[in-house]
């Protein structure tokens, strides 16, 4: 993978706590898809203005001292496999994200997402096949 690359988030997200969720915005009552703890992180910090070599960077410095030997590795296999599942996209120039994507659930707006995802004819959808609820080492809060 081509860590120069700028990634952002393809995916509305709820966030409660320290707990980050896959949300439909037409139906936010019906069941959340919870993330792993590495897949949630990397999900919040896709702004689109960061590369994947900066969110690395980034999260190498969370830790007090030296950062375990496979934290890069760890990384771009999430980046990677939510790359596949469609939750993030890949760039090589930095992407404002739009109204809708650009904060969690709880903070937007939902009358003009909803206007702004109609402008934007998109389908804002996160049925993607659930490939990242696996039972990872969570990672240092921010």
């Amino acid at each position: 993978m081509e860590t120069s690359h700028y990634f952002y988030r393809n995916v509305i997200f709820s966030k409660q706590g320290k707990t980050i969720s896959l949300i439909d915005i037409y139906h936010p009552k019906s069941e959340r898809k919870e993330l792993d703890s590495w897949f949630g992180m990397i999900l919040q910090l896709a702004d689109g203005q960061h590369t994947v070599e900066q969110m690395i960077q980034f999260m190498g410095g969370q830790y007090n001292g030296i950062p375990p030997k496979n934290l890069r590795n760890t990384l771009v296999s999430v980046v990677d496999r939510m790359v596949k599942a469609k939750l993030i996209m890949l760039t090589e120039e930095p992407t404002d994200l739009p109204y809708y994507l650009s904060m969690p659930y709880e903070m937007l707006d939902i009358d003009k997402a909803k206007k702004k995802i109609a402008q934007d004819r998109v389908d804002i959808n996160y049925t993607s096949p659930l490939l990242y609820a696996s039972k990872s080492k969570k990672p240092n809060s921010l």
